[in-house]
């Protein structure tokens, strides 16, 4: 019994030290970015929300995935990302690592187990808003996380001048 008790603190402990190390971050995916005036489609499970979802309409994820864009700041596209920018810097376990005048994709990281999900805002100059994505790279359910950060996103971008 006392081994046991022991063999299973090792492996919480082991755990631990692995969350910690990054074995829950997920491998950054290569196909994010624009690409023919899209973001990457919704994932296909429940666990992503774009603001293009409706143009995937046969997609088995639509309707969980779909969210509003973003309306531009000052009538500017590269206004609007870099007040994204400034915004996304200030949020902890977020990390911008790409950044154009019409692009900006970050990371955003969990606090505890260090799950990483991928973030994406694009300048839609033919719409005149922001698109927006976000996806967990692991996992097939987010629990509603991705559509809370992004909504957190929105309100704290609308409340700034």
């Amino acid at each position: 019994m006392k081994a046991a008790l022991y063999l299973l603190a090792g492996l919480l402990v082991l755990v631990a030290i692995l969350v910690q190390l990054g074995a829950l971050r997920g491998s950054r995916p290569a196909d994010l970015g624009v690409i023919n005036g899209r973001l990457k489609p919704p994932s296909s499970t429940p666990n992503s929300v774009s603001s293009q979802a409706a143009l995937y309409p046969d997609h088995p994820q639509r309707t969980y995935a779909d969210i509003a864009p973003l309306p531009l700041k000052n009538a500017s596209g590269p206004a609007s990302i870099q007040a994204l920018a400034a915004l996304l810097g200030t949020m902890p376990g977020t990390t911008v690592v790409e950044q154009r005048s019409d692009y900006l994709r970050a990371e955003a990281e969990t606090r505890w187990l260090k799950f990483t999900d991928d973030v994406e805002f694009w300048f839609n100059p033919v719409r005149g808003v922001v698109e927006l994505r976000g996806a967990s790279r692991l996992g097939r359910r987010d629990f509603g996380v991705n559509r809370q950060r992004i909504e957190a996103i929105r309100s704290a971008y609308l409340a700034r001048g």
